[in-house]
C-alpha cells in the first residue's frame, strides 16, 4: 500500500482471531489488524462506517486508511495510531471525569442516526438480511423469547426473576423508536487518553450496531461500573437520574439477556462454579443496595 519496506513491524496482541500489529512507515506510525477469520470482512467495514460516521460528527477516532482481503487474502484493516494511555489505567477524580466525558461521547455516537436494526444497517449494501423494524429484529435476530426460556432450563435465574424478565420481554416488544447508532462496548479500556488526561481515541468498533438508544449501549456500558461511576457516565450522557430510573428495568433485562451464551456455555461444560458465580450474579446477590 506504501510502496516501501515497513521500518519497524512489531506485534501489539493478538489471539486466535486477530493479530494486531505497529508498523512504522515515513515516521509515522501505523496499526494493522489482521484476522484469521475470512467473513471478518464484513464486520471491518461495518467498523470503517461507524468510525467516519462518528468523525465527521467530532468524536475523536483512529482514521482508518485501508480494509481490504486480497493482498494476503485474509480480512485485513490499516489505521493510524493514537499515542496516548488507555483508560483502564485511571482511578479517583482523574477517573470520574474521564466517565464523564465518555458519557458525552456515548450521548453523540447515539444522536447519530441509522436505518434498520442490528449489524446489517447503513454500511451494507445487502436488501434481504436487513432487520427493517424492531420487532423483526427481536424475532428474527436476538429471539428474546428463546433467550428467556434458556435462562429458565438452565436453573441459573429464580422463577419469580424469570418472570419479571417475560414481562420487561414482552414491554419491549411493543418499543416504536428508530435506531441509532451504538458503539456497543464503550468502556475506558476502548479509550485512548493524552496526558491531560482527555480522551483522544474510542477504540474497537467491532461490536457496533443499530440499535435502540440510550438502552442498548447503557446496558453493556454501565454493567462493569460502580454505583459511583455509573452516576458519573450517566451525568455526562446528559440523562437525569428520574429519567434513568424508568428505563433501568429495560437495561438490566438486556444486560441479563446477555449472559445467556456464559450460561448456555457453562451448562455445557457441566461447570457447577461457573454456574453458581452466574446465579449469584444473575440474581442480584451482589447488588448490595436493593432487596
Amino acid at each position: 500500500h506504501f510502496g516501501k519496506r515497513a521500518k519497524k513491524v512489531e506485534r501489539i496482541h493478538g489471539g486466535l482471531a486477530n493479530h494486531v500489529f505497529e508498523a512504522c512507515i515515513n515516521r509515522e506510525a501505523l496499526i494493522l489488524r489482521i484476522s484469521a477469520e475470512t467473513d471478518k470482512l464484513q464486520t471491518f467495514m461495518k467498523e470503517q462506517w461507524a468510525v467516519n460516521a462518528a468523525r465527521k460528527n467530532g468524536i475523536p477516532i483512529p482514521e482508518i486508511l485501508e480494509v481490504r482481503n486480497d493482498v494476503i487474502n485474509l480480512p485485513y484493516m490499516i489505521s493510524r495510531k493514537v499515542a496516548g494511555s488507555t483508560g483502564d489505567s485511571l482511578s479517583g477524580p482523574a477517573k470520574a471525569e474521564a466517565l464523564r466525558e465518555l458519557g458525552q461521547y456515548a450521548a453523540k455516537i447515539n444522536a447519530i442516526k441509522t436505518h434498520d436494526f442490528g449489524h446489517i444497517f447503513d454500511w451494507s449494501p445487502n436488501k434481504l438480511s436487513r432487520q427493517r423494524t424492531w420487532a423483526e429484529y427481536l424475532k428474527n435476530e436476538l429471539d428474546l423469547a428463546e433467550r428467556v426460556e434458556s435462562l429458565r432450563r438452565s436453573g441459573v435465574l429464580e422463577l419469580a426473576n424469570v418472570k419479571k424478565l417475560r414481562r420487561q420481554v414482552q414491554l419491549m416488544n411493543r418499543w416504536k423508536a428508530g435506531p441509532s447508532l451504538c458503539h456497543g462496548d464503550i468502556r475506558l479500556k476502548n479509550v485512548i487518553l493524552d496526558e491531560k488526561q482527555k480522551i483522544i481515541a474510542i477504540l474497537d468498533w467491532e461490536n457496533c450496531s443499530s440499535n435502540i438508544a440510550p438502552y442498548w449501549e447503557l446496558s453493556i456500558a454501565l454493567h462493569d461500573l460502580t454505583m459511583d461511576e455509573k452516576e458519573f457516565f450517566l451525568a455526562g450522557y446528559g440523562l437525569a437520574l428520574k429519567d434513568y430510573i424508568k428505563m433501568a428495568p429495560a437495561i438490566k433485562t438486556l444486560n441479563i439477556l446477555n449472559y445467556v451464551r456464559d450460561v448456555s456455555a457453562a451448562v455445557e461444560n457441566k461447570d457447577k462454579t461457573q454456574l453458581l458465580s452466574l446465579r449469584a450474579r444473575l440474581n442480584g446477590a451482589f447488588d448490595l443496595y436493593s432487596l
